[in-house]
């Protein structure tokens, strides 16, 4: 089955509606942006959350240690990395494990156009997840702009899960899933109403459209 994650959530109404659409996985932006949330609020959204959904910080290039307090501040089981991070950078996540003051899954966003992109990933040993979004200059992420999704395949051959975003929708969503076969799809623009406010039909449609592919897949 098709994980969906539901990105860039900035209050309690739209964490519950995304959560009742089908939703595995919530983000929350924690660097600027329109959809930016502080993590005391993502923490209130995130206490009220059902069992088995996952929250996910959104950060870029965030000092390591001030990640470490806003991800303990917001409650957050995941971080999700959309700058330009090392690879020592997810090593203190392992150091950080092994000292007991965190055990964060960490999910590594790479911004790709073309197959050359893809040559940084094995980089990232540590990553416990990979995300392919697409290559806009100047934007971190939440673009609505699609990338070929078919590179998510190739990427698969790292053995880490992946996860595609960057232009979904529900109207696409279906030809992303063929394309690429991820483990999971992210989607923000593409169900919103507005820069930070979500539209619950369009997140049914998108959740819709996702089973309607894996019921096809048998």
């Amino acid at each position: 089955m098709t994980r969906i994650k539901i990105c860039g959530i900035t209050n309690m109404d739209d964490a519950q509606a995304a959560v009742e659409c089908g939703a595995h996985a919530l983000g929350f932006v924690f660097a600027p942006s329109t959809r930016q949330i502080a993590p005391a609020e993502a923490g209130a959204i995130v206490r009220a959350l059902p069992p088995f959904i996952t929250a996910v910080a959104v950060v870029v290039d965030e000092p390591v240690e001030l990640l470490r307090q806003k991800l303990e501040a917001s409650g957050c089981h995941a971080v999700q990395l959309h700058g330009v991070e090392s690879p020592d950078y997810i090593n203190r996540f392992d150091m950080w494990r092994t000292m007991g003051l965190g055990r964060w899954r960490v999910i590594k966003a790479f911004r790709v156009a073309e197959a050359d992109d893809l040559r940084r990933l094995p980089r990232y040993v540590r990553a416990d997840a990979f995300l392919l979004d697409s290559h806009v200059p100047g934007k971190a992420g939440g673009t609505g702009v699609a990338f070929d999704w078919e590179l998510a395949r190739e990427a698969a051959q790292t053995g880490k899960p992946i996860i595609v975003a960057g232009g979904v929708n529900p109207d696409n969503v279906g030809a992303a899933l063929e394309a690429a076969r991820p483990y999971a799809v992210d989607v923000s623009s593409g169900v919103e109403a507005a820069p930070g406010e979500k539209d619950v039909g369009l997140m049914r449609e998108f959740v819709r459209a996702v089973r309607e592919f894996d019921a096809r897949q048998g």
